[in-house]
């Protein structure tokens, strides 16, 4: 039954402003009807319990099986589209009702659901004749049918005719395929002397002889494919007839029968033979194999059918049925002394069972301060796991401070980028060691197929020793960010941006820029190539001036600091790459997002530019990382081959003859410590009093998270679709929607701390919760609550990575508080999509579109009733105070003469009133 519309409240404040006294009306639908059928007049409807009794159409009360419709009285209709407005059944129908030329419709009970609705109406006139009085066939008419009905098919053979040429025999000549060779002749002779000579005929094994058996098995040729070339062909519609005979004798197949009796033993013989050594030795043999074959027949199922299961034995360790995460391996460092937590995972592009995590010490800022001469110490890593050793890491990464978010580089994955605790930013250049990480054994050759082994069927590479790499380059400490960075991104290679925030085109078509933001409320955008500085006329005056005087004091000094200051001393196992951004490194730009009349600012932790460069919208396929690894893996060949490595030799930074790229939507997502998701631009503008570069205001605001937001990202498969996790609840936004999340979620029962979307099914996501658990969502399921949730660990999850590595085997890492990495294997079931789940899930999106711009329709519907109740109470105490003094005297003496005829009348009932006045109470009435 449809909801009725709230009743307004009746009281308003003064002093609000005047608006037009409009209601949004939606615009109307057209309505539904069954031309598609064939009834272009009918038009289904859906009748509530309250409309049926309205109408006096009551399903088994008013409308029968006999009883199956009823005329309703167009002007009955059209009160009541007026009295409960859309609220109304009828309202998809208003506009046939009003143009109806009759006065009353026919409204028929559709008891079966033939036109999907439990009723419809009739909108037109012949329709509703045509319902009341059927067209009579007339009786010649049907004795017609029958007889038809009767009449005997007569099957009449074609008559062959003489076959006249249109000339098409010429085309098919040309078309026809000629033999371009000669064909090529046997002659088999035999000596006259043989002739009539007697045949005999004996057994031989043709394997023994060579040359009476030759075996041709057939084998792929790797030096010739076979192309099938498009060939266009005539063809005549006559059968051309050939004559064909073979010298096997065909034999007409008959059924054979054959009666015969068993034969018996006597009873003697039965004696003799059960008393013989021979059968009591036969059975004592055999004794044990039959009762094993016994046990097995009661273990399994022999007659299961192996072919029909084929295909699911295949696909890794688990079947169609299971929908549980599976624990494949855990990584533990057990070198460390001192404990630590997994703040970051990402798994390698390019390299299958090769994870990267960084760790930091789990310390508050109290302790750390306490502790620093031990934290000095004890290194801070990122470490390289391989699924051949889970003991030993590969490689690991040093740091000045602890890492708390890193990202491999798209264009190079040798080239790594990381966020420290203290505002500074890493880059790690591991190019001289791929070589050692690339050629992991497993089971004792390198691993060519995308799908893993078990743990136990991997072999260990035989060098235990971990390699430490240094970094390259480090931020200066100064002009970067005050604290912790918490999140850091590689921008796309298809555009990069100046200090204003304007978009250009990138020539190189390398990533070379990043953005960051900390906890310090910036988030600033970084540019890894030398910046050139801009020169002007008296800057190279000063320039050569200085060149001039510096060249002076050179040929004063000794040869001995000239040998000092030429020698800058790089450690050898430091590559050169990013040597210019070493200790000096500063941002391009710094953006602040202001709180508005305040001074405070907010405090960033996640952001989202757009889509993740490491992730490809590949709808209909479980395999979505293919085409990006085999893009990435052949740029590394050219790099390999060429022996130029793009990151050597970089240009100087953004330059004035780039081309802008126009309608680039420079709008992100970021995600405060608050719980707010704020939709705001990265375009900066200057302020018309200081002329100072300052940020925008942000589009929308919303402070949905009860927490701070620990993850926002884009959908692979939609990438205006975000998913938020913070505090207790789970968020689901749409880009340019700014009436809010399409999908909110209600306070878990414990806080949500990191979530990853399905890498293969859009309608999936997983949410980690601080209890050890992981929340799997599916929404063609369950939209109020989790499908599943699964216990993986015993304290708080800090990060949750999937990985797709064929389209049998995906896996996703869940990290925890206590620094053990999970790698759990995901069923079929979350992960391979159903065949329409990307149009179901794009069509739930748009669903709740939908239901958002209702809902802010109705609230603008629900602030102009206020307005109006409002300006309708003003003009009412203003008649009040607008009427003169003879007409309030009028009305006093109307209303004090009524009340004396009620005096009278009360008195003349209880019989206390005299008879005088009481002919003369009559008289006056």
């Amino acid at each position: 039954m449809a909801p009725k519309p709230p009743k307004s409240p009746k009281g308003q404040k003064k002093g609000k402003k005047k608006m037009k006294q409009q209601l949004l009306v939606p615009e109307e639908e057209e309505p539904m009807n069954m031309e598609s059928m064939g009834h272009p007049e009918i038009y289904p409807l859906v009748l509530t319990t309250k409309t049926q009794e309205i109408f006096n159409c009551r399903v088994d009360e008013d409308m029968t099986d006999e009883q199956t419709y009823k005329l309703i009285k167009k002007d009955d209709i059209l009160a009541d589209l007026q009295n409960r407005a859309a609220v109304s059944d009828f309202h998809p129908v208003k506009k046939i009702v009003r143009e109806y030329p009759g006065e009353e419709l026919l409204l028929v009970y559709d008891k079966d659901f033939k036109y999907g609705l439990n009723f419809y109406l009739i909108g037109t006139e012949d329709g509703k004749e045509n319902f009341l009085k059927p067209p009579e066939v007339p009786e010649e008419q049907e004795e017609l049918k029958e007889h038809v009905q009767e009449d005997v098919y007569v099957y009449n053979p074609p008559v062959s005719k003489p076959w006249v040429s249109l000339g098409s025999e010429k085309e098919i000549e040309e078309e026809s395929v000629q033999e371009s060779g000669k064909r090529v002749t046997y002659m088999i002779s035999r000596k006259r002397s043989e002739f009539g000579a007697p045949v005999t005929f004996s057994d031989q094994n043709a394997s023994s002889v060579k040359d009476a058996y030759i075996e041709c098995t057939s084998y792929p040729e790797k030096n010739y494919t076979l192309s099938q070339v498009e060939k266009d062909v005539g063809l005549q519609v006559i059968a051309e007839v050939k004559d064909t005979s073979t010298q096997t004798k065909w034999a007409f197949p008959k059924n054979a029968t054959t009666q015969y009796y068993p034969r018996e033993f006597s009873e003697e013989e039965k004696s003799l033979i059960g008393e013989s050594k021979s059968l009591v030795d036969f059975f004592n043999s055999v004794s044990t194999s039959v009762e094993v074959a016994l046990q097995q027949n009661e273990i399994m199922n022999t007659f299961i059918d192996d072919w029909k299961n084929l295909a699911e034995e295949e696909s890794a360790f688990g079947d169609k049925n299971d929908t549980h995460l599976k624990e494949y391996q855990s990584f533990t460092d057990l070198h460390n002394t001192m404990e630590k937590m997994i703040t970051c995972v990402s798994w390698h592009p390019t390299i299958f069972g090769l994870i990267v995590v960084s760790v930091a010490v789990r310390l508050s800022y109290e302790e750390r301060v306490q502790n620093s001469g031990r934290l000095l110490l004890q290194p801070s890593l990122l470490l390289f796991w391989s699924f051949s050793d889970p003991i030993h890491p590969q490689l690991m990464l040093e740091s000045p401070d602890d890492i708390f978010c890193f990202e491999f580089c798209p264009s190079d994955p040798n080239i790594i980028a990381g966020g420290c605790i203290n505002g500074q930013i890493v880059l790690w250049d591991i190019t001289a060691h791929a070589d050692r990480i690339e050629n992991i054994k497993t089971g004792g050759h390198r691993s060519k197929k995308t799908s893993l082994k078990p743990m136990f069927l991997l072999e260990p590479d035989s060098n235990k020793e971990s390699m430490y790499i240094r970094h390259c380059a480090v931020s200066s400490i100064e002009n970067g960010h005050r604290k912790v960075i918490t999140d850091i991104h590689w921008l796309p290679d298809s555009f990069e941006i100046n200090r204003m925030g304007s978009v250009f085109e990138n020539r190189s078509g390398i990533n070379c820029q990043l953005v960051t933001c900390s906890a310090d409320c910036t988030i600033c955008f970084w540019d890894i190539r030398p910046q050139k500085p801009a020169v002007t006329a008296a800057a190279a005056a000063a320039a050569a001036a200085a060149t001039t005087v510096t060249n002076n004091a050179n040929s004063q000094q000794s040869p001995v600091e000239k040998k000092k200051e030429e020698n800058i001393d790089i450690p050898f196992d430091v590559p050169s790459t990013f040597l210019h951004l070493d200790l000096s490194w500063k941002p391009l730009s710094r953006l602040k997002l202001s709180k508005g009349d305040t001074s405070l600012d907010h405090c960033p932790t996640k952001l989202s530019l757009g889509e993740d460069p490491f992730l490809c919208k590949i709808q209909g396929t479980s395999s979505i990382h293919i085409i990006l690894r085999d893009k990435m893996l052949s740029q590394i060949k050219m790099v390999k081959t060429s022996e130029i490595n793009p990151y050597q030799n970089l240009e100087a930074g953004i330059a004035n003859i780039l081309k802008p790229i126009e309608d680039f939507c420079t709008k992100f997502f970021v995600g405060t410590e608050e719980g707010e998701v704020i939709y705001t631009d990265w375009k900066m503008e200057r302020d018309s009093d200081t002329g100072r570069l300052m940020a925008k205001k942000p589009v929308s605001l919303y402070t949905v998270h009860d927490g701070a937001v620990h993850t926002i990202q884009r959908s692979p498969f939609f990438n205006d679709i975000v998913l938020t996790v913070g505090g207790w609840n789970v968020a689901i936004w749409k880009e340019e929607v700014m009436t809010g999340p399409l999908l909110q979620t209600c306070c878990g029962p414990k806080r949500y701390t990191a979530g990853h979307w399905s890498l293969t099914r859009p309608g999936v996501f997983y949410i980690g919760r601080e209890d050890g658990y992981v929340d799997i969502w599916d929404l063609l399921e369950k939209t109020h609550e989790p499908a599943q949730s699964q216990n993986i660990c015993i304290t708080m999850i800090t990060y949750i990575k999937p990985w797709t590595f064929s389209s049998k085997q995906q896996f996703i890492a869940v990290a925890d508080y206590y620094g053990t990495l999970h790698i759990l294997e995901i069923p079929w079931t979350l992960s391979h999509p159903s065949l329409n789940e990307v149009s179901s899930v794009n069509y739930y999106f748009e669903r709740e579109v939908r239901h958002l711009e209702y809902v802010q329709q109705r609230k603008e519907i629900r602030e102009q009733e206020k307005i109006d109740m409002a300006q309708e109470l003003v003009k009412k105490k203003a008649k009040i105070y607008q009427k003169t003094k003879e007409q309030m005297e009028a009305e006093l003496k109307l209303e004090y003469e009524s009340y004396l005829d009620l005096e009278k009348s009360v008195l003349f009932a209880l019989g206390l009133s005299k008879v005088s006045e009481k002919k003369s109470y009559l008289d006056s009435h």
